[in-house]
């Protein structure tokens, strides 16, 4: 495999990771209350922001990302109960024009707050790049691969070994069953937004030291991430993961042998895609009604 190559893969698998945590937000809020919570990529930027904000305060750089992931969180579970709870009767479709009410807010909140200027983190483990049989990688890639392949880690472990993760997971094959053996679907709703956000923000935190952040940095990460999730199967976990990775290695190969000016587009030329040819997604999307 020639440098060209490795160095693309390496682009894509970097891209692909942020993408999958972001597709595993929009994956858990669609499971938890059957609407798409257009506002995720605005937590990933809420997570990138507030980590610029606690490192200017002179805070360690683990301690910036620990609190950046909380409030990004805990703006989620405000959001939740806010705007979403009042609306818990509504449709789908409302649900999810709420959310996009609230990525607008978000977004001109950020502004109001940073201003428009564009922020990075310090790389976590230094800027000298890696050669790597031919081809250069920044060691903050290793970071967000390394980073995302843990966060899936550890939600796979919490569904399947905490009480609050099983309920969670109840909920999103059969919300009325786990009604009817106790399981407090209200929270469960509260929770997946939280746990939506922190996966969003921990994403955000981790691309900042590539990609730069600013208030509106949400905007394109939240389609991407929407785009990754509609590829692997809208509600499918595994499919999250597998379509944010495909996505990423899309765009890593298209913008090295085609152009990088079409970068942008291929994440809505796979939503056309999936949606015209396997509306399934990858791996088959999950469908829940509200009841």
């Amino acid at each position: 495999m020639s440098a060209a190559w490795l160095q693309f893969i390496a682009s894509g698998l970097t891209a692909g990771a942020i993408y999958a945590l972001v597709a595993l937000g929009f994956a858990i809020v669609f499971n938890a209350s059957g609407a798409i919570n257009f506002a995720q990529g605005e937590f990933v930027m809420v997570g990138g922001m507030s980590a610029v904000s606690f490192l200017a305060m002179g805070l360690p750089l683990p301690l910036a990302i620990l609190l950046a992931v909380a409030t990004s969180a805990i703006v989620a579970l405000l959001i939740e109960r806010i705007a979403i709870s009042p609306a818990r009767n509504a449709s789908t479709v409302t649900l999810i024009i709420i959310t996009i009410g609230v990525a607008l807010f978000l977004r001109g909140l950020a502004q109001l707050v940073w201003g428009k200027g564009v922020f990075r983190l310090p790389g976590f483990s230094g800027e000298d790049p890696i050669a790597f049989f031919g081809a250069t990688l920044m060691p903050q890639s290793l970071w967000v691969m390394g980073g995302a392949a843990l966060a899936v880690l550890a939600l796979g472990a919490f569904y399947g070994r905490t009480l609050t993760g099983k309920a969670m997971l109840a909920t999103s094959y059969n919300r009325l069953a786990a009604q009817l053996v106790g399981v407090n679907t209200r929270a469960v709703l509260f929770a997946s937004f939280g746990l939506a956000a922190a996966l969003g923000a921990i994403g955000g935190v981790l691309i900042a030291p590539i990609a730069f952040t600013s208030y509106d940095a949400g905007i394109m990460l939240g389609l991407k991430g929407f785009a990754a999730a509609m590829l692997g199967g809208l509600g499918s976990f595994a499919g999250a993961v597998v379509g944010g990775v495909v996505l990423g290695l899309l765009e890593g190969l298209g913008a090295g042998f085609v152009s990088s000016a079409y970068k942008d587009a291929i994440a809505f030329v796979v939503i056309l895609a999936v949606l015209f040819f396997l509306p399934g997604g990858l791996l088959g999307a999950r469908h829940s009604d509200r009841v």
